[in-house]
C-alpha cells in the first residue's frame, strides 16, 4: 500500500517522469452487444429481427442506411413515436452500438451526401398526397399506432414511419430519402417509385416536400403533453379517515369504481409495523383501462389508478402522479388525449375530496 501511495504521489503531485509513473489501466471498450441488449433489444429484437421497433437486420434496411443515420437516430430518437433519444450514452457507446447493428450488414456500407436536393415542393406535395399518404399519413405523421399496441398487424415487419418528425429529419439527409424512394425497401410495403412510373425529377420534388416539414409546425404524432408538475397535490382540511371516505365518494361520482384502501407499506413490512397514517386508495374505470392498454400496454405499470393520503403533524395531504407524465415517459403521442383526460379526472377527485 505504501508503494502504491508513493507512486500515486509521484505521478499526481510531484510530476514524475514516465519511468516512475505507476502503470495505468485503461478501461475496456464498451461492448456493443451488451449495450444493444440493454438499450435496444426489447424493441428491435435481440438479433435485430424487430418487434415494437424496426427490424434493424432487415437486408434492405441495412443497404439503405448510413452509420451516421444510426448515430443521429440514437441521439435524437423519434419524439412521440416510442423510439426514445439516448442523450446519456457516451460517443464511444453510441459507436459501439452502431458497430454492433452494422455487423448484420451483408453488403457494402453506404454514406450519403448532406447536400440538399433541389426540387419543387408544391409539386412534391401533390405527389405525396397521391403516393405516400396511405401509409405515412396525410401530413407525414406516420402509420397509426406506434408498434406497442395489441392490435399491431404482425404480417408486416415495419410500420410506416413518421416523416414529419424532427428525429427523422435530423437523421435522414435528402440523399437517403431519395435513395429510399428510388429503390424501395424490399420486405416492407415501401416500393420503388421509379417502378411506379415516377421520374427522378418527381422524386426530387417529393424529397423537397418532405424536407419542407422542417419549416412546418409539429404534427400531433410528434408532440408530447407538457406538464408543470409530475404530482397533483392538495391539502385536506379533514382528518385522515374523513379524507379517505371523501376520496372514495369522489371516485364514484367521477365515473370510477372504488377498489380498496391499504397502507403505503403493505407487503413491504410486517403488518404491525405499517404506518397507518400513509394510505393509498385504489380505483379504476374499465373503459379507460382498456383504452390505455390498447394504446400502450406499458401503462399497466401505473394501473389501477390510485390516490395517496398522508397525515403528519396533524396535516393531511392528498396526492397522485400526474397522468400527463406518461406521455413524456413513454414517448407516445397517442397517449396525449387520454393522459389529459385522466389528469382532469384525478384533479377533480382530489379537489372534490378536499373541498
Amino acid at each position: 500500500m505504501l508503494r502504491r501511495f508513493i507512486a500515486w504521489m509521484l505521478c499526481a503531485g510531484l510530476g514524475a517522469t514516465t519511468a516512475w509513473a505507476a502503470p495505468v489501466q485503461t478501461a475496456a471498450a464498451p461492448s456493443g452487444g451488451q449495450l444493444y441488449t440493454r438499450n435496444c433489444s426489447s424493441c428491435h429484437g435481440q438479433r435485430g429481427d424487430g418487434g415494437i421497433g424496426v427490424p434493424l437486420a432487415l437486408p434492405s434496411f441495412q443497404a439503405g442506411i448510413s452509420d451516421d443515420y444510426l448515430r443521429q437516430t440514437i441521439r435524437h430518437g423519434r419524439p412521440g413515436r416510442v423510439m426514445p433519444a439516448f442523450p446519456s450514452l457516451g460517443a464511444d457507446e453510441v459507436e459501439a452500438i452502431v458497430r454492433h447493428v452494422r455487423s448484420w450488414n451483408k453488403g457494402p456500407s453506404v454514406a450519403y451526401s448532406k447536400a440538399p436536393i433541389a426540387g419543387n415542393p408544391v409539386h412534391g406535395k401533390q405527389l405525396f398526397g397521391q403516393y405516400c399518404t396511405a401509409c405515412h399519413g396525410a401530413n407525414g405523421e406516420g402509420a397509426k399506432g406506434t408498434g406497442v399496441t395489441f392490435s399491431r398487424p404482425r404480417d408486416l415487419p415495419i410500420m410506416a414511419p413518421a416523416l414529419h418528425n424532427p428525429g427523422f429529419l435530423d437523421a435522414a439527409p435528402d440523399a437517403m430519402i431519395k435513395a429510399t424512394l428510388m429503390n424501395g425497401r424490399e420486405g416492407t410495403p415501401m416500393q420503388s417509385y421509379l417502378k411506379l412510373g415516377l421520374k427522378e425529377k418527381d422524386i426530387d420534388d417529393l424529397v423537397s416536400y418532405v424536407r419542407s416539414f422542417e419549416t412546418q409546425p409539429l404534427g400531433s404524432s410528434a408532440t408530447l403533453v407538457k406538464t408543470e408538475t409530475p404530482v397533483i397535490i392538495r391539502e385536506s382540511p379533514y382528518d385522515l379517515n374523513t379524507t379517505v371516505e371523501r376520496v372514495k365518494t369522489a371516485v364514484t361520482t367521477n365515473n370510477f369504481f372504488y377498489g380498496r384502501v391499504q397502507t403505503l407499506e403493505y407487503g413491504m413490512t410486517p403488518p404491525a409495523n405499517e404506518n397507518p397514517n400513509q394510505v393509498i386508495v385504489y380505483f379504476c374505470n374499465i373503459s379507460l383501462l382498456n383504452q390505455a392498454l390498447a394504446i400502450d400496454p406499458r401503462v399497466g405499470m401505473f394501473l389501477p389508478c390510485r390516490v395517496s393520503i398522508f397525515e403528519k403533524n396533524g396535516k393531511v395531504q392528498v396526492m397522485s402522479v400526474n397522468p400527463k407524465v406518461l406521455s413524456q415517459l413513454f414517448n407516445n403521442s397517442e397517449l396525449n388525449q387520454l393522459c389529459e383526460q385522466l389528469e382532469q379526472s384525478y384533479t377533480a377527485i382530489i379537489e372534490e375530496a378536499t373541498l
